[in-house]
């Protein structure tokens, strides 16, 4: 990956497609954790279904997080 695109391949600088990637990374996950919860809840594993929906919580937490502030700097 190149250190130097700055919107010239992609039309969009780094810093705003980062935050756009980062925003669809964590939503992303937490719809993937969904399948992983309800594979420990198959298989009766509790403690690993929790540690799933934490981490599915962060997941969101990190999505809601980036689309704030992705529409902050979108309204500029």
């Amino acid at each position: 990956m190149s250190s130097s695109e700055t919107g010239q391949v992609t039309g969009t600088p780094d810093k705003d497609y980062n935050l756009i990637w980062f925003v669809e990374a964590c939503l992303s996950n937490a719809l993937r954790l969904e399948t992983y919860i309800a594979d420990a809840e198959r298989a009766g594993d509790s403690e690993l279904a929790d540690f799933f929906r934490r981490a599915q919580g962060e997941s969101r937490k990190g999505g809601e997080q980036g689309k704030q502030l992705l529409a902050q700097r979108l309204g500029r």
